[in-house]
């Protein structure tokens, strides 16, 4: 495995080949280039590369990066093929972070490695040769956020210790400053933390994880509620501040009891992969993304809420065939507006269709209105 590092991206990406290549009012790209950038009241200009922090930048970075994958595939052939099959040479990127692998340490030096020189160096950029190395897949790497090693034969991906050590330390950082704080004040400020954190490890083998990250927290916790207490009993400190199995809990402003989100509430879900091809705005591929935004929604209460709303407001039937949706004749959600003609995934421009009317609709270019109007569905 090659885990690449670029060299200070953001501030060496060529302005000239930015100029040259992107597809956009030249005039605009300009003016986004030499922005600059205001860091404690002080402005700093941008004389070369995007401006740090600019809402432009990654996406420009994005742009300058897109190509990388076609100048493996024109190396060692296109996906699939016998050649790159043969040399296992594949590419994962995800802004200027990337791996790529190969079948061999010697391809990733001798061909590899030259091939994204070059690629970078002609768009002023560089691979830093501190960071960047090459791992055995039995000694695991660390890839945006998460640890990817094969244990006796078997891949797994688990959350990487550098990003629980960065998951911790924010939280004890924040409960160290806020020692006077009110337990429903903590629950509050730590349960978007916590739940954003593990609903992005959601994906991987995270269960272990999950539990020992809940220990920690409550373990600071109990350490922040025994400084505020000193003279208070243990037992005391438990009733006030944590319920049975140790859940820290607290009361809001209308007395109503709340608790803190534990990372081990979160179920697994495993990733289903997207089709390479596949693009969300590509009227083809509409249906697609309407049947993942729907398996999405099943997998939280949040979403599962959204389909109830919306089989609610259909009164559990059908616009297109008027006929009642049960678990037994399935269903599909439906854009009434396609993405790539600015729709949402609001509900106001959302319904559900079974899975055949569904087809039939993307089939023959019908167009769904939303339920209760006089025709529900029309020639488009």
């Amino acid at each position: 495995i090659l885990e690449g590092d670029i060299k200070s991206c953001f501030d060496q990406i060529s302005q000239e080949w930015l100029l040259r290549h992107i597809p956009m009012e030249k005039s605009i790209l300009k003016e986004w280039l030499k922005a600059g950038y205001i860091e404690k009241r002080v402005f700093h200009p941008t004389e070369e590369g995007t401006p740090q922090g600019g809402i432009a930048s990654p996406a420009l970075a994005n742009m300058v990066l897109d190509g990388l994958e076609k100048a493996i595939e024109e190396k060692f052939g296109f996906k699939n093929s016998q050649a790159m099959r043969r040399a296992k040479v594949h590419l994962i990127r995800y802004a200027d972070d990337f791996i790529i692998t190969a079948s061999t340490r010697e391809i990733l030096e001798e061909e590899v490695i030259p091939l994204v020189e070059k690629f970078l160096s002609e768009r002023g950029l560089e691979m830093s040769k501190e960071k960047t190395r090459i791992t055995h897949i039995e000694e695991g790497f660390d890839f945006l956020g998460q640890h990817v090693r094969k244990y006796n034969g078997k891949m797994l991906i688990k959350p990487s210790e550098k990003s629980v050590k960065r998951l911790l330390t924010k939280v004890r950082e924040w409960v160290g400053k806020n020692k006077q704080a009110k337990a429903a004040e903590v629950i509050v400020r730590l349960n978007p933390i916590i739940r954003g954190w593990a609903n992005y490890h959601r994906h991987v083998v995270s269960k272990e994880t999950f539990r020992a990250i809940d220990q920690a927290i409550i373990e600071e916790l109990w350490k922040w509620a025994q400084r505020r207490h000193r003279k208070k009993p243990q037992k005391w400190i438990k009733r006030k501040y944590f319920k049975r199995n140790w859940v820290f809990f607290g009361r809001d402003e209308d007395k109503r009891e709340i608790h803190l989100y534990q990372a081990q509430r979160q179920t697994i879900q495993r990733h289903i992969k997207i089709r390479g091809e596949a693009n969300p705005y590509d009227p083809e591929d509409e249906r697609y993304f309407d049947q993942r935004l729907g398996l999405k929604w099943l997998q939280g209460e949040m979403g599962r809420g959204k389909l109830r709303r919306l089989w609610i407001r259909q009164k559990g039937r059908c616009p297109s065939c008027q006929q009642t949706i049960t678990k037994e004749t399935g269903w599909e959600i439906h854009h009434r507006v396609y993405r790539v003609e600015g729709g949402t995934d609001n509900l106001d421009n959302l319904v559900l269709l079974h899975p055949n009317c569904h087809k039939q609709h993307h089939s023959q270019g019908s167009t769904v209105v939303k339920p209760g109007s006089a025709r529900n569905l029309r020639n488009a």
